[in-house]
């Protein structure tokens, strides 16, 4: 199991891979499969990070069975969380 800074990092990734790819549309999502390759996250650990980002209401995870994501999308709130990011940075 990743440790704590990696669990970290690996929400952090599929947040900011989610918000690149939908670009400010929650309609859109992306599968579990395709944030798992792109982001070389172990499955395991990319289940992990879906259901703490799920259980924080920042995004919404399709599951298949085996606890796999199959399609993830980013809530309102996530949006919100990413944009205010966004703009911190300038």
């Amino acid at each position: 199991m990743a440790t704590l800074g990696e669990r970290k990092t690996y929400r952090e990734q599929v947040l900011r891979i989610l918000y690149e790819a939908i670009e400010g549309n929650r309609l859109l999502g992306i599968t579990g499969a395709k944030l798992e390759h792109d982001l070389h996250i172990p499955e395991q650990d990319l289940a992990a990070a879906c259901t703490y980002l799920a259980g924080e209401g920042l995004i919404t995870v399709d599951w298949e069975p085996g606890n796999s994501p199959a399609m993830v999308t980013l809530t309102h709130e996530g949006i919100r969380r990413m944009e205010a990011e966004e703009e911190e940075r300038g």
